[in-house]
């Protein structure tokens, strides 16, 4: 395992320069040291379910905590109508397409109409992983509030295809498709189950911030473990009293990562490393899982690029574009942006083992295969776009690197932030002290070229100069910025 985790960073880390997305090299380092490479075997299917669930809780909750709820505030009706209504769109269409394409392509491997469904729903959720860790090692800024839609919706919409494959694998061990009661009882529990995991994630993450904020530890150190208890205590306690798991921690996340939180600097820095952690052991064990060369088989390629081809230009707009219609603030090149960046990752391989673990599945196997093969082919043709197809629809902003890494902890009641010197701002003359800044607002730092300076009311400013500043409100720092940006 130590040599596993050391050649993925630096197969990580060599793929970035070539914009090949890391989880998907994550995946071809377990490929290649499993059965068909060095001859790891692994294929314990339950094993690998566990390591992906325990994996998934952490990147949830992290993403939800480095998730500003202001960011997404204005995108949450159709973050959330891409996550529930934009999933079961993508099952429907999807699934026709599968049941018809197998019947005319390859009758041997034909599917039923629910076993067809099921492969849909496995693959109709987008990848919180891949979504996250492209966007944000991409260091994309995107226009019309694409970043953070696309952040909630892969955060959210996993429970949603979680409860349509649960649904449709009970079907197939015993229920009757055709029973309207087993549909009204299925549609219930769907709805049960998100609002429960809403609840539970509200009442865990307020739980978990005022622990932590009475907590008296004299490590800090202690502090980002007993945030990962509390993670864990919201997907056990959300499953437990019948919740939807991943919708909890999600939400717990993102209360406790908008809330005045005691360390919050060391905790997230912890939950940087330990969440790029889970990933490569996430994708490695995913990788070590499948066997390479029963994805070069005929029966999986062909099949397999028509589907994905299907999913990613035809089933994937059709979703967004339905799903977004009551939203008039995102133009059709941020639809089609929207519907590019459908990743898929581990979170489909990850139920395709549900499917793999049920006797009453047939063709298991074939299509965690396939669910393989889609993945690896999303993460290839969508994965390695991202940033193109951005600047290609006039969607990219240019991203500013911050010049100054300080963060002040939530104790203080201030604002900090950075800007650039305009001529406007020296309109009064270029000493600091000339300068007309908002009340209660003080320039603690300058950088010039690469020299950090500590200024005095005598210092002497540049055009070009990086300011840094920090006031009572954080209003007045906007509107500076905004006045002289």
């Amino acid at each position: 395992m130590a040599c596993l985790l050391f050649f993925s960073v630096l197969v990580g880390k060599a793929g970035s320069r070539f914009g090949m997305p890391a989880l998907l090299l994550f995946l071809g380092v377990g490929m290649v040291a499993g059965i068909d490479g060095f001859g790891l075997h692994f294929d314990n299917a339950m094993t690998a379910q566990s390591i992906g669930m325990i994996s998934l809780s952490i990147i949830l909750f992290s993403g939800g905590v480095d998730t500003n709820f202001k960011e997404i505030k204005p995108v949450l009706a159709p973050g959330t109508m891409l996550a529930t209504v934009g999933v079961f769109i993508t099952t429907a269409v999807t699934g026709a397409f599968i049941y018809y394409m197998f019947r005319w392509l390859a009758p041997e491997h034909s599917f039923g109409l629910i076993e067809s469904f099921l492969l849909a729903a496995i693959m109709s959720s987008t990848d919180s992983a891949s979504v996250f860790s492209i966007l944000n090692s991409s260091r994309t800024s995107l226009k019309q509030n694409l970043k953070p839609t696309l952040e909630l919706e892969s955060g959210s919409n996993d429970p949603m295809a979680y409860l349509l494959v649960i649904i449709l694998i009970g079907i197939m061990e015993g229920g009757n498709a055709a029973d309207a009661a087993l549909w009204w009882h299925s549609a219930g529990l769907l709805v049960m189950q998100l609002a429960l995991g809403a609840i539970g994630g509200v009442a865990v993450g307020f739980a978990t911030v005022a622990i932590v904020n009475r907590l008296r530890v004299d490590n800090e150190f202690l502090y980002p473990i007993m945030v990962i208890a509390c993670a864990f205590f919201a997907f056990s306690l959300t499953e437990l009293i019948g919740g939807n798991s991943y919708l909890a921690v999600y939400i717990a996340g993102l209360v406790v990562g908008n809330q005045k939180l005691a360390l919050k600097h060391t905790i997230t820095t912890f939950f940087g490393g330990f969440t790029w952690l889970v990933q490569i052991i996430m994708f490695l064990s995913l990788g070590l899982l499948v066997n390479p060369h029963e994805l070069i088989d005929a029966h999986v390629i062909i099949p397999g690029i028509l589907l994905g081809v299907f999913m990613i230009v035809i089933a994937r707009p059709i979703a967004v574009f339905v799903s977004l219609l009551p939203f008039k603030q995102f133009s059709t090149k941020a639809r089609l942006y929207v519907s590019w960046v459908g990743l898929r990752g581990a979170v489909p391989i990850i139920f395709a083992t549900y499917a793999l673990m049920s006797p009453d599945v047939p063709h298991a196997r074939f299509m965690f295969n396939m669910v393989f093969f889609i993945t690896i082919l999303s993460l290839l043709i969508q994965g390695t776009t991202v940033n193109r197809m951005a600047q290609w629809l006039g969607l990219k902003e240019e991203y500013r690197e911050k010049e100054f890494k300080v963060n002040l902890p939530d104790e203080i009641n201030a604002a900090i932030n950075e800007m650039n010197v305009s001529a406007q701002l020296l309109n009064n003359g270029d000493l600091l002290k000339e300068v007309k800044l908002p009340p209660n607002t003080l320039v603690i730092m300058i950088k010039r070229d690469n020299e950090y300076l500590v200024p005095t009311g005598n210092t002497r400013l540049y055009l070009n100069d990086t300011l840094l500043l920090i006031a009572e409100e954080e209003q007045h720092l906007q509107e500076l910025i905004s006045r002289h940006s």
